[in-house]
């Protein structure tokens, strides 16, 4: 997938809610403990949105991040991309509701929904809009707030997820050289029901008795989502880098969906990545789901790991099963 008109992210933008959901916090709501967490997870702090609040307020606030970053004005914005599993409501979608909170009426846009891989995703759909020439500002959000879809007297799913939510701004390249290179995606359908939140829908619409078997929060069957997760980590990575004659060598970051710091450290492993060429940011957040990857890049952005020209790849795999990698050469 290449761009006819290169393409480069031209700012990030993030938001995180001030509330705090500690392992410490965790121990006096199910049984477990901080070390059994941090072990298996690595995960030690999330951020949890405040009741009354809702996705489309977190992306709001990490579009006017991106707008003060980029100095562009919410006017500006084109396209809205919203990439979440957790919206407002199953309709109008949350960019509609994005939209009309920032007053751009001008902007039209639309949700897409794939986990983990969402941002991903949704920056390869931007990517494409600009590439053709339709639009030149399209901005994409990851935003989830999980929280809301976790039951908190499940020990297996309860510690792993945050709320969060994270901007780009895609738009013509200035180098051609520093831009969006490549892009690989794949799903695998079969993996569904190892990830999933059974009820709400139209096979199993929400009743009494779907609610009292508490079918409205996510499960998960740990280990096929660990070893799927794993393998395909890292043979998309390569399938993207050897299709355009890169090694991991030639990487500065791999910039991975912050699910389990085990996932990560194994498929950075596996493909012989130094500890510096990998960010690990998920002790802070948790599972952000499609806000993970953009938080990421504002961390590594703001550690001064992340520069001009640089070679970077962004990974994930999600629930559906869903795997989505983009390659790029930074830009700013």
């Amino acid at each position: 997938m290449r761009s006819a008109c290169p393409v480069q992210i031209s700012g990030v933008g993030c938001h995180v809610p001030e509330r705090l959901l500690t392992n410490q916090d965790l121990e006096k709501m199910v049984d477990t403990s901080d070390e059994w967490i941090l072990q298996r997870t690595g995960i030690a702090t999330r951020h949890i949105l405040d009741p009354g609040k809702a996705t489309s307020d977190m992306a709001v606030e990490a579009i006017k991040a991106l707008c003060r970053s980029t100095g562009m004005e919410p006017q500006e914005i084109e396209v809205l991309i919203v990439a979440t599993v957790t919206p407002d409501m199953y309709f109008p979608a949350t960019a509609c509701l994005v939209q009309d909170k920032l007053g751009i009426s001008r902007t039209w846009g639309f949700d897409l929904s794939a986990a983990c891989c969402g941002f991903v995703y949704a920056v390869s759909a931007g990517v494409a809009f600009v590439a053709s020439g339709m639009h030149r500002r399209v901005v994409v959000v990851g935003a989830d707030s999980m929280s809301r879809i976790i039951d908190y007297q499940d020990r297996n799913t309860c510690v792993l997820f945050g709320d969060g939510a994270g901007a780009v701004l895609l738009e013509p390249a200035v180098q051609e050289e520093n831009s969006f290179v490549d892009a690989h995606h794949e799903i695998d359908g079969s993996g569904g029901p190892s990830l999933c939140m059974p009820a709400g829908g139209s096979l199993m619409p929400p009743s009494c008795e779907t609610v009292k078997q508490r079918l409205h929060y996510v499960k998960q069957e740990g280990q096929p989502v660990f070893k799927f997760a794993t393998r395909k980590m890292e043979e998309a990575s390569r399938i993207v880098l050897e299709r355009n004659h890169l090694s991991p060598d030639d990487l500065r970051l791999l910039i991975p969906h912050q699910a389990n710091a085990r996932i990560i450290r194994g498929t950075a492993e596996r493909l012989g990545l130094r500890e510096d060429q990998v960010i690990l940011n998920l002790h802070k957040y948790g599972n952000t789901t499609a806000a993970t990857i953009p938080l990421a890049i504002r961390d590594a952005l703001s550690d001064n790991r992340l520069v001009k020209g640089d070679v970077v790849l962004l990974a994930s795999v999600g629930a559906g099963f869903t795997v989505g990698t983009a390659l790029l050469r930074w830009a700013y």
